[in-house]
């Protein structure tokens, strides 16, 4: 088992109980200059930069996970069971796969499909369903409604491979009603209902598989705000 010290330069207290973690740690110092208050870098191990800051006047956490399931286990993991972080909501970006589903558009997980082999850890005698934690689904919802953003509810496909040499795989996620393609939202929230805790996955569509548009690197940052702030506003109010 990786240790926190390999990964994470973290004292116990250093780190809220809510933490936002886009895949990008760059994501996360952004996210940190710009919305949290007195910001402290508590991580620059491998560069997965953290920091915790006051937002609204709670205590906030973000830090980035990295990309694919393996990376995000193994944050995750850490955060949850040797840093006593109760919630984690993943903010990061994800091909759009449906018909509705538009550029700029958010979608929030109500679970995740995937052709990763992560699961098999926990021996569970049937098929596990990764699904988000009802709660914060439920104010991540009602906070992009009070906030007027075109949010989208659904399934999404946690991908191990980013390049699918299977060229039917889009249309077939699409067929069975998946809304978005990413590559990490299963990997948290398997991890989050092994370990008892919340978790949720809020996502911006930055390109679509089928029509082939694509948010450039600037659009991308400006076009994350929303889903930053209701990821921001989630945590907030999770803490009560």
């Amino acid at each position: 088992m990786i240790v926190p010290s390999e990964c994470n330069a973290a004292n116990k207290g250093d780190i809220a109980k809510a933490v936002l973690m886009p895949g990008d740690p760059l994501r996360a110092k952004f996210v940190a200059e710009n919305y949290l208050e007195d910001p402290i870098c508590f991580n620059t191990v491998r560069n997965m930069l953290g920091y915790t800051g006051s937002y609204k006047g709670k205590k906030l956490s973000v830090m980035g996970s990295g990309m694919g399931i393996p990376s995000m286990g193994l944050y995750a993991f850490e955060l949850y069971n040797f840093f006593d972080v109760d919630t984690i909501i993943r903010i990061g970006s994800a091909g759009g796969i449906g018909d509705d589903i538009k550029l700029r558009d958010v979608v929030i997980a109500i679970g995740a499909s995937t052709n990763s082999n992560y699961a098999a850890q926990y021996r569970f005698p049937g098929t596990l369903s990764a699904t988000a934690s009802w709660h914060l689904l439920r104010k991540a919802v009602e906070i992009a409604e009070r906030n007027g953003v075109r949010a989208m509810a659904g399934q999404v496909f946690t991908a191990d491979q980013f390049y699918n040499a299977n060229t039917d795989a889009g249309k077939q996620y699409k067929d069975m009603g998946m809304l978005a393609v990413e590559m990490e939202t299963a990997g948290l929230y398997l991890t989050a209902m092994a370990a008892k805790k919340s978790a949720l996955s809020i996502l911006t569509i930055s390109d679509h598989i089928f029509t082939g548009e694509g948010l450039s690197a600037a659009e991308r940052q400006d076009g994350f705000r929303d889903m930053m702030e209701i990821a921001l506003e989630t945590a907030r109010e999770s803490l009560g």
